[in-house]
């Protein structure tokens, strides 16, 4: 079956057995506990909602399918999702390669949690693959990395980073939130795990926070489902309800996703008061070429320069009607932010300008209304300058 196909219907089989209803949409379970008549033997594998649930089975079942992979297994958040791969994968004095562009929750993690059970983490530009086996030491055992990043739009060779990392053993982690399963698959490109913040265009409306992970490898799988279920930051059965919802009609709302970024994009790069433009779909990116390469399409995040100082990125951003001023991503409502200021305050602020997230750096993603509000909306702003 095609992308759009499985999306609809894998993990929602109707059950025509006797006594079954036949439910076209996966019933919410609710129940925290599963009854079985043999005390040995779990009714349909069931036995505590915290451990396994019908409708986190059949979310999970959902996004490993479109991720063309053999498991999935969903949290409570994203940040559950990457805490979980990380304790389960790594132990102390371990070494992480990591991008040099992540999103700052990310950071975090790494540098105030992980930091705690000495697991070392070396921050590395790897647009450049080279740079990886250069970073590379005896204690390596983990490469993450996002592609594209959050939020300066850079881009990692998915295929090259595996090769490499397999030569020496490493576990490639991709953080896979930016694009989706529509827009690209990690696991086809040789990672070994995917993460995504289901919060954002998995879910696709704004009202759940979740996570999840995709692995092929039975091993990693054990180990992160063990995780999983002991320290138990899993979604509740409404949220992966709702998750299922989103993943429906993820298809169609990431074409026009795209569709209306590619717009906003090309006005944005012509804009006197842009500075700088940075979406993988423009010609001027300097890794378009990889873009086109291992990504099916470019998705709906822009980052760009103003040509302004702080008083006039506030002008900006407070002139906007349609644009929400707010942290997250990926709904069907276009939103924006500063990343200094939001998404990337927890980075110290000579290490946000050493990688460029400077004070004039605006972060959008675009949502699915009509592209020419959004566009007289971005200009009528841009005119405050």
């Amino acid at each position: 079956m095609k992308f759009s196909t499985r999306a609809i219907h894998i993990g929602e089989e109707p059950d025509f057995r006797e006594g079954s209803s036949g439910d076209v949409v996966i019933p919410i379970h609710l129940s925290t506990t599963f009854a079985r008549k043999d005390v040995e033997v779990p009714t349909g594998g069931y036995e505590y909602s915290r451990t396994g649930n019908p409708t986190r089975f059949a979310f999970e079942k959902k996004i490993a399918s479109l991720e063309n992979g053999k498991f999935g297994l969903a949290f409570s958040s994203g940040m559950a999702a990457e805490s979980t791969v990380a304790f389960s994968l790594l132990k102390s004095g371990d070494h992480i390669i990591a991008f040099d562009d992540l999103y700052g929750g990310t950071k975090r993690l790494f540098n105030k949690v992980l930091n705690n059970f000495n697991i070392e983490v070396s921050y590395v530009d790897l647009t450049n693959p080279s740079n990886l086996e250069a970073a590379i030491k005896p204690n390596t055992r983990m490469v993450w990395i996002e592609t594209p990043t959050n939020p300066l739009m850079k881009l990692c060779d998915i295929s090259e980073i595996s090769r490499i990392a397999k030569k020496y053993s490493l576990i490639v982690v991709v953080d896979n939130t930016f694009m989706t399963p529509y827009f690209q698959k990690p696991l086809d490109l040789g990672a070994d795990v995917v993460v995504h913040s289901c919060t954002k265009y998995i879910s696709g409306h704004s009202d759940v926070v979740a996570g999840a992970v995709v692995v092929n490898d039975e091993e990693i799988r054990k180990k992160i489902r063990f995780n999983q279920n002991a320290i138990g930051a899993v979604p509740s059965p409404f949220d992966c309800y709702l998750l299922i919802r989103g993943l429906k009609t993820l298809h169609v709302r990431m074409e026009r996703h795209e569709y209306n970024a590619k717009m906003i994009a090309s006005f944005l790069s012509s804009h006197p008061k842009v500075e700088k433009v940075l979406y993988p779909g423009l010609e001027s990116h300097p890794q378009h070429d990889l873009a086109k390469k291992q990504m099916s399409g470019f998705g709906g995040m822009i980052s760009f320069y103003l040509k302004a100082d702080a008083n006039g990125v506030k002008r900006f951003l407070s002139n906007l009607n349609i644009f929400l001023l707010a942290e997250s991503l990926g709904g069907v409502e276009s939103l924006i932010n500063n990343p200094s200021k939001m998404t990337h305050a927890s980075i110290p602020e000579e290490e946000r300008k050493k990688i460029g997230i400077t004070d004039n750096l605006i972060r959008i993603s675009v949502g699915i209304e009509d592209v020419e509000d959004l566009i007289s909306d971005l200009d009528n702003a841009l005119k405050s300058l």
